[in-house]
């Protein structure tokens, strides 16, 4: 654990009176959109199946982590050895089949007492969809609000109901009158489709990333196909040519 203490030790130097000027005027707040930017990378290394990216990426995350760590330890908060201790305890109380004597079938029920075992420790959370994060991007906070509700039973019995709320839904967005009523129905549509997702156990964040990057693709090899301005092609054109791309990329 040499190499952990050193990086420790650094950050403590960069933070302290004869370190870093920028490094000591950070807080919380201002590195705060870091921790998100660090986040998403690591994840695209992760996408990419990069280990030597995704080791990198992970050290710019833990960098966050120890960096609001010494500033919270430099205001006589806490510091790097509470916080890890805190994750220990919480590691060791929410897996009993581990290291206690509770028994498990499978990881359904493993879940279930992980949640069951987190309620019992935010007991400030007095609703069920208390403490689901408002800065998660909306897919992803739209799935977890998804999940939190059917595990409180508020669910339907079968995926065809799921999917007729959805085609309600979009008979709903078409009968809208104004912009208001459109955005208002087009979320429900979204939501909607986010419950399609969880009953196929598809993260849609995924599945709506796979698709971006498919469409970059497609138009990228579309755009290699025409020599004219692309704002100077009609609809007729961009259609061949598109159907053309979906060709030549479906085995990229």
């Amino acid at each position: 654990m040499d190499n952990l203490k050193n990086l420790i030790k650094t950050i403590k130097i960069l933070r302290s009176p004869e370190g870093c000027e920028w490094d000591r005027a950070q807080t919380h707040k201002t590195i705060r959109q870091n921790m998100l930017e660090e986040a998403y990378e690591a994840v695209e290394a992760i996408d990419e199946n990069n280990s030597e990216h995704l080791k990198e990426e992970l050290g710019d995350v833990l960098l966050q982590v120890l960096l609001h760590s010494q500033i919270a330890d430099d205001d006589g908060e806490f510091n790097i050895e509470d916080v890890a201790k805190l994750l220990n305890e919480k590691l060791i109380h929410r897996h009993p089949h581990v290291f206690g004597d509770k028994k498990t079938k499978d990881t359904k029920q493993i879940l279930q007492n992980w949640e069951k075992l987190k309620a019992e420790e935010k007991k400030e959370r007095k609703k069920t969809l208390d403490g689901i994060p408002s800065t998660l991007p909306a897919l992803l906070c739209c799935m977890k609000i998804s999940k939190k509700a059917a595990r409180a039973g508020f669910e339907w019995k079968n995926e065809k109901q799921v999917i007729e709320c959805f085609l309600s839904e979009i008979e709903e967005f078409k009968n809208a009158k104004t912009i208001n009523n459109k955005e208002e129905e087009l979320g429900d549509i979204l939501f909607s489709l986010v419950n399609i997702a969880r009953w196929n156990d598809i993260d849609p964040e995924t599945a709506l990333s796979k698709a971006n990057k498919k469409f970059i693709k497609r138009f990228n090899k579309l755009e290699t196909l025409t020599e004219k301005n692309l704002n100077e092609l009609t609809f007729e054109e961009y259609n061949e040519l598109w159907s053309i791309a979906k060709k030549l990329t479906k085995e990229d």
